[in-house]
């Protein structure tokens, strides 16, 4: 085989360390970023917080810098504020020199700021006032609960093992998930003498604890032990005992007609029980495995400034970091050895880190304000008025790539006055109309829930029926249409809408 010497010519997409580390960070929550950065300021010796950055501009305040979408004549991303509405997103001031004689592979300019200080709505004082505790009291479980008030007992070691098994046989709802029979196998497996009465009496005296309704086999005994713990006088009582005990399959399946006839209630008295029934829990240890509640920490608010629709990053969400100015003066521009090389690697990666977060602050603010812009129909009137929108009109508009705009908008989310959404929520498919135009299916489920919120208790409106409805308004949909909508929404079905009128 000859050897020979060939050209070609191609291209290569390369991916530059830096550009690597933008991309991740851009694809981060707040939380996986605040961890990120705080494993950055461990490892690299050139970061620190910028605990002196206080400047801040207060949420409520009017200089506070972000993008502000204008009103009813549209607005830009470009001017200053005034009359226009546009952009005011300013990058943080240097206020420190760091030493620019380092070769940096990248295309960023070099001209870069040493603090990352994304001015927005809020700030975290030292006096704490932008910062949330969540104070939640400590509850042990349903188990730990049950066996504290069961060692309150007068019970002897073999009624004391018995009350154990049953309680070691709960689930997390607090029912009995295993049969008398099973428990008693394995007591005697344990080589305890026992026998069926003995677990019997046992469950019953477990019963008794708190909460009511615990170790029940069935909805049904759920339900009467909890009725049992009510006052002799409470109003509709015994009917309420007889419904739980022989017709709650019927009432389940919403065949009212059926147990007005057979108890001979009138609706309005049937309404009375139903109203005592659904008084109970159902579920009595589900309050023993909440597990506690996880808050959103926004990474953009919205709010409404004179008229137009203003978009600011949150401060909190990003640690104020920036070079340590006395390691940075350390660095000697001739100096070869390892410790020098150590200083000018950890220089550049920290160079290079802010950068990252630079970028991502502001890809993130200018996403947002597109959104904004396109979606402010939504923030002045609700879900109806939700527009049509896919990654590709953002990614048009910004001239960024499609998957830059997935990477920003996931796990991200925006704070407005309607309360906290998440990025992608603002993007939906569309459904054509009769008038040519386009309808977005978040508007089209608001829709319907709107509908269903309004139908008539004993008539709830059929999937068919809420299509014809839609119809009518101009959006063409199908039954499965709906159907698929309504299901995302945690909507039941009609036939288990069914109230009493």
């Amino acid at each position: 085989m000859k050897q020979s010497l060939q050209l070609k010519l191609g291209q290569q997409l390369t991916m530059t360390p830096q550009l690597q580390q933008a991309i991740r960070l851009l694809q981060l929550s707040s939380m996986e970023l605040e961890l990120e950065i705080q494993q950055v300021l461990d490892s690299n010796m050139m970061l620190e917080v910028d605990e002196e950055d206080t400047d801040v501009p207060d949420f409520m305040g009017e200089a506070a810098s972000g993008v502000t979408v204008g009103g009813d004549e549209g607005g830009d991303f470009g001017g200053d504020e005034g009359d226009s509405g546009a952009e005011e997103y300013a990058a943080p001031s240097t206020t420190d020199d760091i030493p620019q004689d380092l070769p940096v592979d990248t295309e960023w300019d070099e001209i870069f700021d040493n603090t990352l200080s994304a001015t927005g709505p809020g700030s975290s004082g030292e006096d704490g006032s932008g910062e949330f505790e969540n104070i939640r009291g400590v509850s042990g479980s349903l188990r730990d609960h049950l066996l504290w008030q069961l060692n309150l007992l007068p019970l002897s070691p073999l009624d004391t093992l018995i009350a154990t098994a049953i309680i070691d046989a709960l689930g997390e709802t607090g029912y009995l998930e295993v049969s008398v029979e099973d428990i008693l196998e394995v007591i005697k497996a344990g080589g305890a003498d026992a026998d069926e009465d003995e677990v019997e009496a046992m469950l019953k005296q477990v019963q008794a604890l708190d909460p009511p309704g615990v170790a029940a086999r069935t909805l049904s005994e759920c339900l009467l032990l909890q009725l049992r713990e009510l006052a002799p006088d409470t109003r509709w009582l015994e009917e309420a005992q007889r419904v739980c005990e022989h017709h709650l399959d019927a009432m389940g399946n919403r065949e009212f007609n059926q147990v007005m006839r057979r108890m001979k209630l009138t609706q309005d008295e049937l309404r009375e029980v139903m109203t005592l029934i659904q008084s109970l829990n159902p579920r009595p240890g589900s309050r023993f495995s909440e597990q506690p509640p996880e808050y959103l920490i926004p990474d953009v608010y919205v709010r409404k400034l004179r008229g137009r629709w203003k978009v600011e990053l949150n401060p909190d969400s990003v640690p104020h970091i920036r070079v340590n100015p006395y390691y940075a003066s350390m660095i000697r521009r001739a100096d070869n050895s390892a410790t020098n090389n150590s200083l000018k690697t950890h220089l550049q990666e920290a160079k290079w880190f802010i950068k990252s977060l630079q970028s991502r602050s502001e890809t993130l603010l200018r996403v947002a304000a597109a959104i904004v812009e396109r979606q402010k129909a939504f923030l002045d009137l609700g879900d109806e008025a939700m527009k049509p929108l896919v990654l590709h009109d953002i990614a048009e508009v910004l001239e960024l790539h499609e998957s830059t705009i997935s990477r920003v908008t996931s796990r991200k989310y925006m704070h407005t006055p309607r309360g906290v959404y998440e990025l992608k929520y603002f993007f939906s498919s569309h459904v054509s109309t009769n008038m040519g135009g386009e309808a977005s299916s978040t508007a089209i489920r608001a829709v319907i829930k709107k509908l269903i919120a309004a139908e008539a208790p004993d008539k709830p409106l059929s999937d068919s029926r809420l299509a014809e409805i839609l119809g009518d308004q101009g959006i063409n949909v199908a039954r499965r249409t709906v159907a698929k909508y309504r299901e995302a929404m945690h909507i039941p079905p009609s036939n288990e809408r069914k109230r009493l009128g």
